[in-house]
């Protein structure tokens, strides 16, 4: 089967085996920096361009997925979809031109099939679990333990967005990047109840940001996500990326070992928001998980591949 999630700020495929019992046999995965979401937040529509982008992309994937043969095929469609005004032309077009099952899921879907990916393998032992997954126009956080969701919720914060609003110059100056915590830090006060979150105990961190900043203290060339899977991040390891990462311009952090040149000009927003999350929290580790909302719509296709949703 093949899942393709066309997100803000990028256009990943995953190919893969789905076994007995949920058991997952990654084939085939690849990540491309599209940035859909460009300017949604200021103009509200996705422009021609960003779409050319994921076309591009798309049919790159076509050829992988029909090389593979795969039976089911899905593409989900998040943030930058569901927030622009032309999202659904967008979405047909991506189910016409490309044959895949393209669907726009509500941030509350999302949430809990990020929360799925992340822990289909993790053992039932009780902890209290927040999968953060920080994206290009939303996060979303989703609490639970022992496989069963308990919170979730999607926020209007995202690499992409938060980098429109605050870091307009390049290098950005202090003052921006202390705007952009303190936003981020109301919008996680406003949408993640204190209660909920005095009770995790571990932070799981999922997609670009995390891995990134994993792939960053490993000085990761190439990257390998046998070695960013199960890493753990620190929040005064993410504090040294922030301050490595503020002073340089964009052309000098896509320099950095172990940082994806394309991701180089939203790192830093990325970065200042997971250091929120860390306080908000009140916790000083995260997990970085390369199992994400891919996974768990692996998954879920697997067990109904006529779904009409995810």
């Amino acid at each position: 089967m093949a899942v393709v999630d066309i997100g803000t700020n990028s256009t990943r495929l995953l190919i893969a085996d789905v076994g007995g019992e949920g058991a997952l046999e990654q084939l085939y995965r690849e990540s491309i920096v599209t940035r859909l979401g460009d300017r949604v937040d200021a103009t509200g529509r996705l422009s021609d361009e960003a779409m050319k982008r994921v076309f591009d992309a798309l049919a790159h994937y076509r050829a992988l997925i029909d090389a593979h043969a795969t039976a089911a095929t899905t593409a989900v469609l998040t943030s930058a979809v569901r927030d622009a005004a032309n999202g659904a032309q967008f979405s047909a077009a991506v189910r016409e031109r490309y044959g895949l099952d393209a669907r726009t899921i509500g941030g509350d879907e999302e949430a809990a099939l990020t929360f799925a990916g992340a822990t289909s393998e993790r053992d039932n032992d009780g902890q209290k679990l927040a999968v953060v997954d920080i994206g290009g126009g939303s996060t979303e956080f989703v609490i639970g333990s022992d496989g069963v969701v308990d919170f979730h919720v999607s926020t209007q914060a995202g690499v992409v967005r938060q980098t429109e609003r605050h870091l307009r110059s390049d290098p950005p100056c202090s003052g921006d990047v202390d705007r952009l915590r303190d936003e981020v830090a109301q919008i996680i006060d406003a949408h993640v109840p204190s209660a909920q979150r005095a009770d995790v105990t571990r932070l799981i961190g999922v997609a670009g940001t995390a891995t990134s900043c994993a792939a960053i203290e490993l000085a990761l060339e190439p990257y390998d996500p046998t070695k960013v899977h199960g890493h753990t991040l620190t929040r005064a390891t993410a504090q040294r990326i922030l301050e490595r990462l503020t002073p340089l311009t964009n052309d000098e952090r896509r320099a950095i070992r172990g940082l994806h040149p394309d991701r180089a000009p939203t790192m830093l927003a990325g970065v200042a928001m997971l250091l929120e999350v860390f306080d908000a929290f009140g916790l000083t580790e995260l997990e970085v998980s390369e199992h994400d909302i891919l996974r768990g719509a692996a998954l879920q296709l697997a067990v109904d591949p006529g779904a009409h949703s995810l």
